[in-house]
């Protein structure tokens, strides 16, 4: 199942949780932190429990971002899901920076039976030094995600591409090292499509597999550049077709295996089948 585009959807508006599915996003996140007031965590935090603990609808990845771990809401938000029957795909941990918590979220998942994954938003400087360590905490950890604003304030940096270069590289080494997925903070201009694209792209060739998107509209934009175009996978197929033949140069270019490892990629993006 594709994991291009997660759309943040409020978890103070359940009328929007069915959406994502409608805009085409892979995966709705359902978002108990930055997108509700400290008013309405309790309420966001019923609805979430609630609409989680129905039947998925389709193919849309569901996920839950809690309130950071070290906070009395992302206790409560906890204690909320082990106590539900609410099944979310995954869990996102923000403000993560620890191994020891990732292990304990997974202990305390386990023993609730729930089957959810956890994915680790690194949005400060400790973060993404504790980044490698975090991707070997557990297994239950599916991937690494970037989380550009909070990074950026923390580093008193703008949050643009330039400044923050430096940190996304070592996100997607870690997730790498770990063999994780790498999920790429939103654009924060919703109606910015021109850049929304060129920082997709940017991110596609640093390395990211998907992208946040904190609006609808976006999703669209996401889902193309992340989406091998036909061109892309017939050059990969082809270069894995070749490779089979022992042939070293492919189109004038020289095959060895990190080129092969590409083309599988490129077609695993794409949802094609391996060339064996």
């Amino acid at each position: 199942m594709p994991r291009r585009s997660w759309l943040f959807t409020p978890g103070t508006k359940p009328e929007r949780f069915t959406r994502a599915a409608e805009v085409g996003a892979d995966v709705v996140i359902i978002d108990l932190e930055d997108a509700v007031a400290a008013g309405g965590k309790a309420v966001a935090r019923t609805a979430a429990m609630d609409w989680l603990s129905q039947a998925p609808d389709g193919h849309t990845g569901r996920a839950l971002r809690i309130n950071a771990p070290g906070t009395a809401f992302g206790l409560e938000d906890m204690l909320a899901l082990l106590h539900s029957g609410a099944q979310p795909d995954a869990i996102i941990v923000p403000k993560a920076d620890s191994p020891d918590i990732l292990r304990l979220l997974d202990g305390l998942l386990t023993q609730a039976g729930k089957t959810a994954r956890l994915i680790a938003l690194i949005e400060s400087a400790r973060g993404v030094e504790k980044a490698e360590a975090m991707a070997r905490a557990t297994p239950r950890l599916e991937a690494l995600f970037f989380g550009a604003a909070d990074f950026a304030a923390d580093l008193g940096a703008d949050c643009a591409w330039e400044p923050l270069l430096l940190a996304r590289g070592r996100v997607v080494q870690a997730a790498a090292l770990g063999g994780l997925a790498a999920i790429d903070s939103p654009y924060f201009m919703p109606d910015d499509d021109p850049g929304l694209r060129a920082e997709t792209h940017a991110s596609i060739r640093l390395g990211f597999g998907g992208k946040a998107a904190i609006h609808p509209r976006q999703v669209a934009v996401i889902n193309e550049a992340l989406t091998p175009s036909a061109e892309a996978v017939a050059e990969a197929r082809h270069i894995l077709l070749e490779s089979l033949k022992g042939v070293g140069v492919v189109s004038g270019r020289m095959v060895d295996e990190a080129v092969a490892r590409k083309a599988r990629l490129v077609l695993a993006a794409a949802g094609e089948p391996a060339v064996e």
